[in-house]
């Protein structure tokens, strides 16, 4: 997908493959994404990792949910004034509040209406929330023509890559995670749990972002080694073109994840390109 501002365009690719471990065990693969990119900005991408433990028996669907909640919601930032005239407030508060609203409002609905939970699902819940069966992660990064904005909740990784080399993460690592452990939108006040960034596009934008999974980023030993895939991938888009790596990200995820963490693997990437 591609959209264009200032001569310059923002292209979007992305692809999920259900990890080896999955595979074996066949379960359904607990990663989702969604990427928009209309004929002008702003531009939508968002990712989410399902928990996939045995209490957490449909966060598959949650997080199918998740990226569908935050699509809805921020398909319609551009016109949204009150937004873009205080949009540092709005991004830390308006949106996980929102977003949170709706995925519960969303999930209730689920297990109340469309599918009950069995008796076998409810005995392995026990006393816990049933929000615990649907949940998820979530990473969103939305390019406007003012600003790019960052949201994460819970692991997964996000990298700002550069032209000359450089590479960093908007959004500083959670130290809080160790092992399986993260913040979810299962957890209580979730919405307070996002970590955000609203960076100005005038402000040296990035020549590529790069969202994914734990999946992927745990398949590197070193996190030099996964910063290197990051300007990899810009190198690839550049010499090679948008179609390439859009015809190949799915096998190289795939080799990534049979290598490395077995985990279901999911990538975004948004290019700048002049």
């Amino acid at each position: 997908m591609t959209c264009s501002v200032n001569e310059q365009r923002w292209l979007t690719l992305g692809a999920s493959i259900r990890g080896p471990q999955h595979v074996r065990g066949d379960l359904p693969n607990q990663d989702a994404l969604k990427y928009t990119c209309p004929n002008d900005l702003p531009l939508f991408f968002a990712i989410a990792d399902g928990h996939g433990s045995k209490r957490s028996m449909r966060s598959d669907w949650g997080s199918r949910c998740a990226v569908e909640c935050a699509s809805e919601i921020l398909s319609g930032l551009k016109n949204n004034e009150l937004f873009l005239s205080e949009i540092k407030n709005q991004a830390t508060t308006k949106f996980p509040k929102t977003l949170l609203k709706q995925w519960r409002h969303a999930v209730h609905e689920h297990y109340d209406n469309v599918q009950p939970f069995t008796l076998a699902e409810r005995e392995i819940l026990g006393d816990a929330n049933p929000l615990l069966a649907y949940g998820t992660t979530l990473l969103t990064v939305v390019v406007t023509e003012t600003f790019i904005g960052y949201w994460q909740l819970g692991d997964g990784d996000i990298l700002a890559v550069w032209r000359d080399g450089r590479v960093d993460r908007p959004l500083s690592k959670d130290a809080r995670f160790i092992a399986n452990e993260t913040t979810s939108l299962c957890s209580p006040d979730a919405w307070k749990e996002f970590r955000v960034l609203i960076q100005p596009l005038i402000d040296d934008p990035p020549d590529l972002i790069l969202l994914c999974t734990d999946g992927y980023s745990n398949s590197f030993v070193e996190e030099d080694d996964f910063f290197q895939a990051g300007r990899d991938f810009l190198a690839l888009l550049e010499n090679e073109g948008m179609a390439f790596v859009q015809h190949n990200l799915e096998n190289w995820l795939a080799q990534t994840a049979q290598a490395g963490s077995g985990d279901d693997t999911t990538l975004g990437l948004i290019w700048r390109e002049f």
